[in-house]
């Protein structure tokens, strides 16, 4: 048996890092595979509308979930994105993963950014980003006056600070549809807080100030952007529609009316357009 067999059986459903985190993943179906990136706080839990059906269409949906949240390790570092970046590469070298679609939702963009630019494209064959809420660059600077000022950023993590549960449910709604029911909302709180505060914090903070704009103009993989017109929390014409314009042939699709919770809400046309952007040719 290999080392990284003998790895995966001592620890089932776990893989390592470079600093020994354990990072839980679910593994489903056999074919192509997509590899499931959560949003910010959020773990695999959140793609199970996707991993299910697609895992029954030839497909092999990997999702894991990030330091700190849901069942991985809580090292209580790490949250920047060059070791998250990292933490990518391991799970793909760990489970020897090749030709793989990267789907990342929300505050994921800036991993997989990073990690192409850190790791290259090798094991890459696509990237799917939906509603990214990290790229290009989200705060307002000199050169980038469409951001969002750094007060609010600021002002946003000190009443994440003073109570994460009351901010969680005072941004809950507006992360939905109006008709969404209270038990998806509850869902979605409960994997909220399976987060320690410390990494939501700094991943907060982080996703504010980091600039991806010259390593998207680097992206050199077939990508599609998904990005509903009333997301709240990733407006579409800060975040992905720039991100579209500044990767070389990428491919935006708008949905009318979808919030940032895109995933659960329109989970039927974003699997449609998943297995439609796999099976298509590569340029």
């Amino acid at each position: 048996m290999n080392t990284t067999a003998q790895l995966l059986a001592s620890d089932p459903g776990f893989i390592r890092t470079a600093d020994n985190t354990r990072l839980f993943y679910r593994d489903w179906g056999q074919g192509a595979p997509l590899v499931f990136m959560t949003g910010w706080t959020l773990n695999s839990q959140m793609w199970a509308y996707q991993m299910e059906p697609l895992s029954r269409l030839g497909c092999r949906c990997i999702a894991y979930d990030r330091r700190a949240h849901g069942r991985s390790g809580d090292p209580g570092r790490g949250y920047d994105y060059d070791t998250l970046a990292d933490d990518l590469d391991a799970v793909l070298r760990t489970l020897d993963l090749s030709g793989v679609t990267l789907v990342g939702h929300s505050i994921a963009s800036g991993e997989i950014v990073r990690y192409l630019s850190r790791h290259g494209s090798a094991r890459i064959a696509r990237v799917v980003l939906v509603a990214p809420a990290a790229t290009p660059f989200l705060l307002k600077t000199a050169d980038n006056p469409n951001g969002i000022d750094g007060e609010l950023f600021e002002a946003g993590r000190a009443e994440m600070r003073r109570s994460f549960f009351d901010w969680i449910e005072a941004h809950a709604v507006p992360y939905f549809m109006p008709d969404t029911s209270r038990a998806a909302i509850d869902w979605t709180i409960r994997m909220m807080l399976e987060t320690s505060l410390e990494a939501a914090l700094e991943l907060a903070r982080v996703q504010a100030n980091t600039d991806f704009r010259a390593e998207l103009a680097e992206v050199r993989v077939p990508t599609l952007v998904l990005h509903g017109d009333r997301d709240a929390s990733a407006p579409l014409e800060l975040t992905g529609r720039p991100t579209a314009r500044l990767i070389e042939g990428a491919m935006l699709k708008v949905y009318e009316g979808a919030p940032h919770g895109l995933y659960f809400t329109h989970a039927e046309k974003l699997n449609r357009d998943l297995l439609a952007f796999l099976q298509a040719p590569r340029a």
